[in-house]
């Protein structure tokens, strides 16, 4: 069974960066935003409930956490480790080709 999750991973590499090398610069750049967008509400909500023990509470976290949250998603989504660039880029890509045709 392994030999076939291996197969179907290999399949699926090639195919997003074919996806990839076809995609229009626009359809990159909201594949991108939307990931960068996503991860950023994700990591805020998880640094809400994270416990910083003394140094946590109150209004200053409160504001500034939105702008930990931003930076540590705009890191990650620098990285294209999380593959949700690529799965949204996939789906325009496949919206655009049937809207053409």
């Amino acid at each position: 069974m392994k030999v076939g999750a291996d197969a179907l991973q290999i399949a699926n590499a090639r195919m997003m960066a074919r996806v990839e090398a076809e995609a229009s610069p626009e359809a990159l750049k909201a594949a991108k935003e939307f990931e960068a967008v996503f991860l950023t509400q994700t990591i805020d909500e998880m640094l809400k409930e994270v416990n910083i023990g003394s140094f946590g509470g109150g209004h200053a976290e409160e504001t500034w956490r939105s702008f930990l949250a931003k930076a540590y998603a705009d890191q990650l989504a620098g990285q294209g480790t999380t593959g949700i660039a690529k799965s949204v880029l996939g789906t325009i890509a496949a919206y655009e080709k049937g809207s053409k045709g």
